[in-house]
């Protein structure tokens, strides 16, 4: 299940729609929020950062990476049986060099040796254990998707609640708003009417002193 399907709704239904302008001004707030700060504006108890201490060893590795040359650390003739050596005569140098080969095939012969018996431990009992393994993970799998499906499920509805929520209170709020809009338009006409009788008085002491 893709997680882009679940649903994430928290904008209003029943207020307007923000003006070009006060988007931008929201987008100019953000924008100067995510702005990167300088090193000289860091708080002055930050720790100063340590200095890198790269190896030769990865710095050939950053090399050999940016030349894009393949990686050959294993040596795979140690693996192969080996072959007699080419040495003639009984001298010193021979027995050394044929004692030296014997050395190394007796090395890779347990190693192949081991190898087998394992590939064929392997063979007769880990395939069984490692089948059970991926059954356990799947499971394990299935159950977090029913998890995931059950939350998006909840999330759905309560976005479905919050939703016929808010259009339920739609006109309530509606007729709220026009009321306090008709409200305030008659404290200004008696307002307005309150200042015309205040004129029509002054305008009448002025002709009674005159």
């Amino acid at each position: 299940m893709s997680l882009t399907s679940a649903v994430h709704d928290s904008l209003p239904y029943i207020d307007p729609e923000p003006t070009p302008q006060q988007r931008a001004a929201a987008q100019a707030l953000i924008d100067l929020e995510l702005q990167p700060t300088s090193s000289e504006s860091t708080h002055p108890r930050l720790p100063p950062l340590l200095p890198s201490n790269i190896s030769p060893l990865m710095l050939a590795e950053h090399d050999r990476i940016a030349s894009k040359k393949a990686l050959n650390t294993i040596d795979t003739k140690r693996y192969e049986e080996l072959d007699a050596p080419e040495v003639n005569g009984n001298d010193a140098a021979s027995l050394a060099v044929w004692s030296g080969a014997l050395t190394k095939a007796y090395t890779t012969q347990t190693y192949l040796s081991s190898r087998l018996a394992n590939l064929a431990l392997l063979e007769n009992y880990g395939k069984n254990s490692w089948l059970i393994s991926n059954a356990q993970l799947e499971d394990i799998l299935r159950g977090l998707e029913k998890e995931l499906a059950m939350t998006k499920s909840e999330i759905d509805d309560v976005v479905i609640a919050r939703k016929n929520a808010q259009e339920a209170v739609g006109p309530e709020i509606r007729g709220l708003e026009e009321g306090w809009r008709k409200t305030v338009g008659r404290v200004l006409e008696v307002e307005v009417a309150a200042e015309a009788v205040r004129r029509d008085i002054l305008e009448r002491r002025r002709r009674g002193a005159r």
